[in-house]
Formats: C-alpha cells, sequence, structure tokens
C-alpha cells in the first residue's frame, strides 16, 4: 500500500507565495514521476507541475515562471513552491505518485487526499 499525502495549502493574497509538500510512503519498490494537479470549482482537474525520477521538470503554461518543482528522490517528496500566486490558482491541489508498489506490480497512479489552495484579491 502506498500513502500519499500533502501539507502546505491555505489561504494567501495575490501576489503571495505557499509552498505545497508531498510525501510517499509505504510498500514502494520504484517511482517514476511525482506531479501536482488541481482543480478549480467547475473545472477539470489539470497539471500543473510534474518532475520525472531524472528531474526533467514539465508545467502548466499558466504557472511557468511563477511555480518550482523539486523532487527528493531519497525521501520520495515532492515540493511545490508558488509564487505571484493569482486569484486563478485558487484550486484543490493534489499530489500524484506515478510508482510500483513491487517488482511485479503495475505501474500506477496514487493520489493524496488533496489540499485546498484559495488566493484573495
Amino acid at each position: 500500500q502506498v500513502r500519499v499525502v500533502e501539507s502546505g495549502g491555505g489561504w494567501v493574497q495575490a501576489g503571495g507565495s505557499l509552498r505545497l509538500s508531498c510525501a510517499a510512503s509505504g510498500s514502494i519498490f520504484s517511482i517514476n514521476a511525482m506531479g501536482w494537479y488541481r482543480q478549480a470549482p467547475g473545472k477539470q482537474r489539470e497539471l500543473v507541475a510534474i518532475a520525472t525520477r531524472d528531474d526533467n521538470t514539465n508545467y502548466a503554461d499558466s504557472v511557468k515562471g511563477r511555480f518550482t518543482i523539486s523532487r527528493d528522490n531519497s525521501k520520495n517528496t515532492v515540493e511545490l513552491q508558488m509564487s505571484s500566486l493569482k486569484t486563478d490558482d485558487t484550486a484543490v491541489y493534489s499530489c500524484n505518485v506515478e510508482g510500483r508498489a513491487c517488482s511485479l506490480c503495475p505501474t500506477r497512479a496514487y493520489w493524496g487526499q488533496g489540499t485546498q489552495v484559495t488566493v484573495s484579491s
């Protein structure tokens, strides 16, 4: 069983910063990618940022230059530093871990419970 836990959400004024953290624990054989997704009310979930095991990163166009994803493979953690936040960034942010629980297990996605980020004007 793989457990994914996020922390660090909250409320901030526009222009401010927040840092989200995510830790994967439990029965983990390998992790390919770790990333952050978000879902705003009435909208579909979208990819925010993702980091692969070899440190390649990819960002949504809307957050490029403002958000930075960083990953620690030794600790199975990933963080999302969010700066210059806008009201449009308000959403539930969820951590996604793509990996395997054992050597013969299939690769699958594991999700955290989500953390609310609210940016006020």
